[in-house]
């Protein structure tokens, strides 16, 4: 297992070196970072112009400037942001606003269409599960910041109005100036996440769950899986043993495919709900006038990182899930 694990460390950093050269070569041929002081009037004078470019390096060659970028990156310094920001210290507090609402959601979206895939594919065609395909259906319809917008109108605003206090909240990561006994903390920190969360998880739960009775049928109906009912083995023994361990490996490629979309997602989530993430630092560098190259060089790593990282780790779960894949 040691053995797989470093053998998919060393694949991983491979992919991480080649994303790092195309991320560079595109971020840098988008736009100018020189924009913002061209288009000031009145005009500055060339030497601000010429001091600007080698602040940004700009005045080596495109393979010096990418040697450069990278080694400082690898050291963890992301240079300066257009108005003299350190860059590292904006990406790593939005970094874990839009990581927890992230994580939090992926985690109950796996879990919800784990049972739901479950439960659909061992009681197929009744019911249930036309009710359950209907609304998985229908929320995979929904594009994310229309179902953040409902759930924000009819959701918030209608159980804070039944409630006669404010328990979920519709604006900001959290209150300002949050003050008070962990508690009170955790409290807060729950209302300002309740409907982003949510909005998240039941997009990225109706996809998966589809995945998951779709992939436990296939396994329910596997020789395998009836010489175990044969062998008089409960039906939970058969189900969460035998089938559910081998459909699993489906839903985890998923899963490991889907969480970048998920982090795009929750950037479109934060600009709804108001919150200071990694949504609003990416559109800050897009924003008329300016061109943020270090910003963006940074911000497109570091969720690449994020991405390479799920796939290491449902890599990882691939040999836990299923032997025979470490020595593939």
């Amino acid at each position: 297992m040691l053995g797989f694990i470093a053998r998919r460390l060393v694949s991983s950093v491979f992919v991480l070196f080649i994303a790092s050269i195309v991320v560079f070569l595109v971020v840098t041929s988008m736009g100018d970072p020189m924009g913002d002081l061209m288009s000031r009037n009145p005009r500055p004078p060339q030497s601000v112009f010429d001091a600007k470019r080698r602040e940004l390096n700009l005045d080596k060659p495109l393979p010096v400037r990418y040697g450069i970028w990278l080694g400082n990156f690898v050291q963890g310094d992301m240079g300066e942001d257009v108005d003299g920001r350190d860059v590292q210290d904006r990406l790593t507090r939005g970094f874990f606003v839009t990581l927890r609402m992230s994580l939090v959601s992926t985690f109950l979206a796996v879990i919800l269409a784990i049972v739901v895939g479950v439960y659909s594919a061992v009681r197929q065609y009744s019911i249930s599960d036309y009710v359950l395909t209907f609304f998985g259906f229908l929320f995979l319809s929904m594009p994310v910041f229309w179902l953040a917008g409902l759930l924000k109108e009819f959701g918030a605003i209608e159980l804070n109005d039944a409630a006669g206090k404010r328990l979920v909240y519709t604006v900001g990561d959290q209150s300002p100036n949050l003050e008070g006994s962990f508690m009170e903390r955790m409290g807060d920190y729950a209302g300002h996440m309740a409907l982003p969360t949510l909005a998240l998880t039941l997009i990225a739960y109706a996809a998966w769950s589809r995945y998951q009775r779709a992939t436990m049928l296939d396994v329910l109906n596997s020789d395998y899986v009836r010489l175990a009912r044969a062998k008089g083995l409960s039906n939970r023994r058969v189900l969460v043993k035998h089938a559910l361990r081998n459909a699993l490996i489906p839903l985890t490629t998923v899963v490991a495919v889907d969480v970048g979309a998920v982090f795009a997602g929750a950037v479109i989530t934060e600009r709804v709900f108001a919150w200071r993430g990694m949504g609003s630092i990416l559109i800050e560098a897009f924003e008329p006038g300016s061109y943020d190259v270090n910003t963006l060089l940074a911000w497109v790593m570091l969720t690449g990182v994020f991405v390479v990282l799920f796939n290491l780790i449902a890599d990882i779960l691939y040999g836990v899930l299923d032997p025979r894949i470490r020595v593939a």
